[in-house]
């Protein structure tokens, strides 16, 4: 994350604090974020110079206008203005960081073999939890090289109770006995 990401992520996070809106505005720039990341195109299409600057606002205006909140219309807009739309995912970042310290959440983020189901995801959110004292956000992963048992990324640290990593043990054991 950019600096500039981290200035104009904070100020609107102080601007949505003092409004009371923390929590919409999160969800909004969370939900716009993935639209940006699915319509690249879009955002380089809001970053063109050669379109003046109120179309490129009517643009957002009509995409967004009807469903967010003003500030972070007006947000998109200034980022447009100042040519830096692509620090949007930085903003969105160091907003959901302050968000999270403020409101005792942490990310974890849960890597498994096959797509966990609600009630097992349920089950780990508790679970991590009671052993954070934190409200989790948790992120599912699907990656098939764990083949059995989760990876678990919580506040920096790695809980790792993959097939893949007692099998990465046993061979480092096997050829440290062979050595």
């Amino acid at each position: 994350m950019t600096q500039t990401a981290r200035i104009y992520g904070s100020s609107l996070y102080d601007l949505a604090v003092e409004e009371q809106l923390t929590g919409v505005i999160q969800e909004q720039m969370g939900i716009i974020r993935r639209l940006f990341q699915e319509n690249p195109d879009y955002v380089r299409l809001l970053m063109e110079p050669s379109i003046p600057q109120d179309e490129r606002n009517s643009l957002i205006e009509k995409a967004f206008g009807a469903q967010a909140e003003r500030y972070l219309i007006n947000f998109l807009k200034i980022l447009c203005e100042k040519g830096i739309l692509t620090e949007f995912g930085g903003c969105c970042e160091e907003f959901t960081r302050r968000y999270h310290a403020d409101n005792n959440i942490a990310e974890a983020v849960v890597t498994s073999a096959v797509a966990l189901n609600e009630q097992q995801c349920t089950a780990l959110k508790e679970k991590l939890e009671k052993i954070s004292g934190k409200k989790i956000s948790l992120i599912a992963k699907v990656d098939a090289s764990v083949v059995a048992g989760l990876r678990v990324e919580l506040e920096g640290k790695q809980l790792d109770g993959t097939v893949q990593s007692r099998l990465s043990g046993v061979s480092k054991k096997m050829n440290e006995i062979t050595m």
